[in-house]
């Protein structure tokens, strides 16, 4: 039986478009892996913020915060690459995609530390908490949903939608991981241009969701899955009807075991 697709947003369209024309399918020979760029950028992030710190002579507190969230997570994402890369990332660009990847998305995110120290922001105690908690969060989030991912696609036996797990109440657990950790960064910076890189960041993110629902939406079951998930937030974790329906699920199995005793 044919099932009806989820629909693309014309600005998602859009988005998507313009990367796949100016990154993925860029003019040249393929050479280079996405991961090779990804992972260059990664390492050298820890450097090049350091190097802002010793030219602006900021070593703060909350620039050694800095450092260590925003440059030791690319090292949590190495581990992770090696361990269960996204296969998506063993894709090849040519040099003007490899060099348009950088210049149009991930080069970016270096403006934003610049912000931070070179303006020599003071964060209270309060907002490096909420910044650490945030990043910790996100970090787990993230690598927990790609690892369940990786692993599931490996020995799964059947295509199909991954409903539990990580992906029980949020359809892009990896998506909200991201954004809650580059979330942090721009907290610290407390500038709005910051704001947005992180919304220029986001809108992508959101882009790829959409095109992910259209592509997922083929397979059975997808109406409960989308009424039972949110997009990006898990809001019945939120509102607490997840934690209502594991109490159930366990009174249930509860139940069954008591009657099997009896």
């Amino acid at each position: 039986m044919n099932q009806t697709r989820e629909p693309i947003p014309f600005w998602a369209r859009f988005f998507l478009k313009f990367a796949d024309v100016c990154i993925f399918d860029a003019p040249g020979k393929p050479r280079f892996k996405v991961a090779w760029a990804v992972d260059v950028h990664k390492i050298a992030t820890l450097f090049i913020i350091y190097a802002m710190m010793h030219h602006f002579q900021n070593f703060s507190t909350g620039a050694w915060v800095y450092l260590a969230l925003h440059g030791i997570y690319g090292y949590c994402w190495l581990i992770k690459d090696f361990a269960f890369r996204d296969h998506q990332l063993n894709n090849k660009l040519s040099f003007i995609g490899f060099f348009n990847l950088y210049a149009l998305l991930i080069a970016w995110y270096w403006l934003i530390p610049y912000l931070f120290l070179s303006r020599y922001v003071e964060p209270s105690g309060f907002v490096l908490f909420v910044a650490i908690a945030l990043h910790t969060l996100g970090v787990v989030t993230m690598i927990a949903a790609d690892g369940q991912r990786h692993w599931a696609m490996k020995y799964r036996t059947q295509s199909g939608l991954f409903t539990d797990g990580m992906c029980r109440y949020t359809r892009n657990p990896n998506y909200l991981g991201e954004l809650m950790l580059y979330a942090a960064y721009a907290l610290l910076a407390a500038h709005w241009l910051a704001w947005v890189i992180y919304a220029y960041m986001a809108i992508y993110f959101l882009a790829r969701m959409k095109g992910k629902d259209h592509a997922i939406s083929r397979h059975p079951g997808w109406a409960d899955y989308k009424a039972q998930s949110g997009l990006l937030i898990p809001w019945r974790i939120l509102n607490g009807r997840a934690l209502y329906e594991r109490w159930q699920e366990h009174s249930s199995r509860a139940g069954t075991l008591e009657e099997a005793k009896g």
